[in-house]
């Protein structure tokens, strides 16, 4: 997981943030959650945005636990959080807008919610293909949709940077919601549109099927980098695997990322019964064969 400045901008206006259990309880209650942010260009303060808004994000969800289904509550945070930065606008009162592009994915019982405002992306790799999950919503995207222009027409655009919708920018954007099956092994990937600028869904799905989580993530941000870098680069990689419980919840810009399974535990869990149970299967028979043999005495004396 890491966010990088680039070549071009002066600052960082690019979010990340992750929320992670630390107790089956909190995995039961809350699952995981990972969230990247990317302040809308052109807008004032687009740093103050992402993070704001990231942060807001994670708290409306950690609190409102009321609502069972993990991708409406995601929603109804990333809502919560679109009617936070507003009014924080109206309360700094300097005149500056604030908006920001979101993707977060939140994980629980083996299924990924993927929440979507803007063209930050949400994939999902899986034995060897990568698809994205998340549609842009982008001016473009829109074309392509429609028929007007094509892919390639769309990746030199003079207008490809023009979003549709985001946080901060109305009363009630657009978040689209997409709810995927896992399996065991699969890879969720999250990044700004600053790495997709750079390097194209194949060599993405190449670098995250070849190299493990720590590797893959700075060598597709050096790769941003070296093709020049125009904007803010931010990845997040999440391994669907075996869960190792952080010391703690955290809330950080650059952190490493581990995703977990509950069917693996459950699996841990079967084969430690598996193993008690098979003694006491020996012992049964055992008692069995003894009371076949009395029996058969028995008869012999009649």
């Amino acid at each position: 997981m890491q966010t990088d400045q680039g070549q071009v901008r002066d600052h960082n206006e690019d979010f990340i943030a992750r929320w992670e259990p630390v107790s089956a309880e909190e995995e039961a209650e809350h699952g995981w959650l990972y969230i990247v942010a990317d302040g809308v260009g052109g807008a004032d303060a687009g740093e103050v945005a992402s993070q704001f808004a990231t942060e807001r994000t994670l708290a409306q969800y950690l609190a409102h636990n009321e609502t069972k289904n993990l991708g409406e509550r995601l929603v109804n945070a990333m809502h919560g959080a679109n009617t936070d930065l507003r009014h924080l606008v109206v309360e700094r009162n300097d005149n500056k807008r604030m908006a920001t592009t979101m993707v977060a994915v939140g994980i629980r019982d083996g299924i990924a919610y993927y929440g979507n405002v803007g063209d930050s992306r949400g994939y999902l790799w899986r034995q060897g293909e990568l698809q994205q999950v998340t549609k842009d919503q982008s001016l473009v995207a829109k074309l392509v949709e429609e028929g007007a222009i094509t892919e390639e027409e769309a990746a030199i655009h003079p207008h490809r940077n023009v979003i549709l919708y985001s946080i901060g920018s109305e009363k009630s954007p657009q978040i689209d919601l997409f709810e995927v099956q896992l399996e065991l092994g699969d890879k969720l990937f999250l990044c700004s549109d600053g790495l997709t600028r750079h390097v194209s869904d194949s060599e993405i799905c190449e670098l995250i099927g070849s190299e493990d989580l720590e590797t893959a993530v700075p060598i597709l941000v050096d790769l941003a980098n070296q093709r020049g870098g125009q904007d803010n680069i931010t990845v997040a990689l999440i391994n669907f695997g075996e869960f190792v419980a952080p010391e703690e919840s955290v809330i950080d810009s650059i952190p490493e990322m581990t995703a977990v399974a509950a069917a693996e535990n459950l699996a841990s869990s079967n084969g430690a019964s598996a193993k008690f149970l098979w003694p006491f299967t020996i012992f049964l028979a055992f008692i069995q064969t003894i009371l076949i043999i009395m029996v058969w005495l028995l008869f012999l004396r009649l």
